[in-house]
């Protein structure tokens, strides 16, 4: 009765982390050994690990990236690819992100370039980034839509505040003076 009174006022803070690992801690043996401090530190390290999870999820939804599976430690370092590790260790690190710098990639059609950028902003979304992927075509429309429509600043001010846009097949077919503008 009153774990089940504790464990409501917990969920009514919020605290789902630590109401899952107060659950687990009762199923477990091992933690009735552990002194109050202990088992305290469990709980509050459980909770931060809980809140991580939830935002880097959120993040994740909402980059909609196309390729969501991909991350820097999968990716293929075949020599035909002409990978730089260095190179790539150092934006999977996030400083160019920090430094408002762009990042272009370029290569040959079905060399993955799609596939990198994906994973660069996976990674970008679990250091804390927010991230949106949108071909470079389908942005256009939206600006077009959203100039029509009375919304293009809020748009252009909605992406102002994103860490990283990923624009993929940029400048794949001519720009029209609408896409130019």
């Amino acid at each position: 009765m009153l774990t089940e009174h504790t464990l409501n006022q917990l969920r009514s803070l919020r605290l789902h982390g630590m109401v899952r690992a107060i659950e687990g801690q009762a199923t477990s043996t091992a933690a009735t050994a552990l002194g109050f401090h202990e088992r305290l530190t469990l709980l509050v390290q459980h909770e931060i690990a809980w809140r991580d999870d939830k935002r880097v999820a959120r993040l994740l939804k909402a980059a909609k990236l196309t390729v969501a599976s991909a991350c820097v430690e999968d990716i293929n370092w075949r020599a035909s690819r002409s990978l730089d590790r260095a190179l790539i260790g150092a934006l999977a690190g996030g400083d160019w992100l920090r430094h408002a710098r762009n990042v272009l990639i370029s290569g040959a059609t079905g060399s993955g370039k799609t596939w990198l950028a994906c994973a660069l902003a996976h990674q970008a979304a679990r250091m804390g980034f927010s991230v949106l992927y949108v071909r470079s075509a389908r942005l256009f429309d939206e600006l077009q839509v959203a100039h029509g429509d009375g919304s293009f600043a809020r748009r252009l001010a909605a992406l102002a505040k994103l860490d990283l846009l990923v624009s993929d097949d940029f400048a794949i077919s001519p720009m029209g003076p609408a896409e130019r503008n």
